[in-house]
């Protein structure tokens, strides 16, 4: 086929034809924690607009949540990959929540979820009260379906707090609250713009400080922290210097096989978007790392970073766009639209490099499905023969 190359050319590719044999489904790897933040499924036949409540296809959704856990990852629900503030409202996340974690019990998979306080919008007047009412709510719905929560960074605290101190106040009075232990999730502006100077300072390693300074005061509630501000070094020095007991899962798409396998001092357990297409490969290389395979897991998952760098090229928070368009390709959904139209968020040459790049990986179960629906978008763009 034809495929538009990132300068604006036409050039010939010639696609593979046969599947890459892979591993089979197999029981949670049992060296690392690792969950897949897992996207969710429109539904194309809604008739809904942008600014509407999102439509989605639940029997897709979740079984891709089944793919998911049937390849032995856990599921991280209702986080920045399924669209939480770009398409996605806290009531449809509310129903998503209470959905996966239904269909987790019937199927034995892990599952945590996040819990936010977008169903507040920051005003002049928004308080700190009402920002810890906003995610007390949310942890109740999570708490009362049966999941772990992961309390993610919040847009309104962001705008309300007025320093650390504040900050510091807030999640207190969360992890004293919280019935069992929680994942502390650090969202980074490349994500998300309206999280710049979270922890109540621009500068990282004062930021960093606050972060750790609430860690350490309540480390029985925190399970684990994740990271994802795409900066290797940072991590690392970081996860040295948790409390014991309190695992470093990271949530870095661009550095996450070398911060997988760590090194001399400690590693990063995994939370991540980019294993919602990579399911089968990471299943594979982490059970690799259960045999202490170091160098079979590196030779799996290295060659995986190209491809997750281009999805998740600035403007960064557009990478779900490139995730979806990769399950339609591989065959786990009919359709590539998103909730809140968001399949426009990258170009045709961008996403005609992540097809190339996935391609040449053997990421595709059926790589003849996936070459036909490339044809399908090259034509809705013009581009035939």
């Amino acid at each position: 086929m034809r495929l538009p190359t990132q300068d604006g050319a036409l050039e010939h590719y010639r696609h593979r034809t046969e599947p890459v044999a892979r591993a089979a489904e197999g029981p949670r790897p049992a060296s690392r924690v690792v969950y897949s933040a897992a996207h969710v499924v429109a539904d194309p036949l809604a008739d809904v607009g942008p600014d509407d409540r999102a439509a989605v296809d639940w029997e897709s959704t979740l079984a891709f949540r089944r793919h998911l856990w049937a390849h032995g990852l856990g599921v991280a629900e209702a986080m920045d990959t399924a669209q939480r503030g770009m398409g996605l409202d806290w009531s449809g996340a509310a129903e998503l929540i209470r959905r996966s974690a239904a269909e987790a019990r019937a199927e034995g998979g892990l599952i945590a979820c996040g819990v936010g306080t977008d169903q507040l919008t920051p005003a002049p007047g928004t308080t700190l009260k009402d920002v810890r009412a906003a995610y007390e709510e949310q942890l109740e719905v999570v708490e009362s379906a049966g999941a772990q929560p992961i309390l993610m960074a919040s847009r309104a605290l962001a705008a309300v707090a007025s320093g650390p101190q504040e900050y510091a106040e807030v999640y207190d009075h969360l992890l004293r609250q919280s019935q069992e232990p929680v994942v502390l999730h650090w969202l980074g502006p490349m994500f998300d713009p309206a999280l710049d100077g979270y922890w109540g300072d621009a500068d990282l390693d004062t930021a960093t400080e606050t972060f750790l300074s609430v860690i350490s005061d309540h480390s029985d509630k925190v399970d684990g922290i994740k990271i994802s501000l795409l900066d290797a070094g940072r991590e690392v020095a970081l996860r040295r210097r948790l409390p014991d007991g309190v695992r470093c899962y990271t949530g870095d798409d661009f550095n996450y096989p070398e911060l997988i396998a760590g090194d001399a001092h400690g590693f990063s357990h995994a939370l991540l978007g980019i294993f919602d297409p990579l399911a089968p490969l990471a299943a594979e290389a982490v059970r690799k790392l259960d045999t202490g395979d170091t160098e079979g897991f590196r030779a799996v998952l290295d060659p995986t970073v190209p491809l997750s760098r281009h999805l998740f090229k600035a403007p960064t928070r557009y990478y779900k766009t490139g995730v979806v368009f990769l399950a339609w390709l591989a065959g786990h959904q009919d359709h590539f639209t998103m909730v809140g139209g968001l399949q426009s968020a990258r170009s045709l040459p961008h996403l005609a490099h992540a097809y190339r790049l996935a391609d040449e990986l053997g990421l595709f179960p059926d790589p003849q499905l996936a070459a036909s629906r490339m044809r399908q978008l090259l034509a809705v763009h013009g581009v035939t023969a």
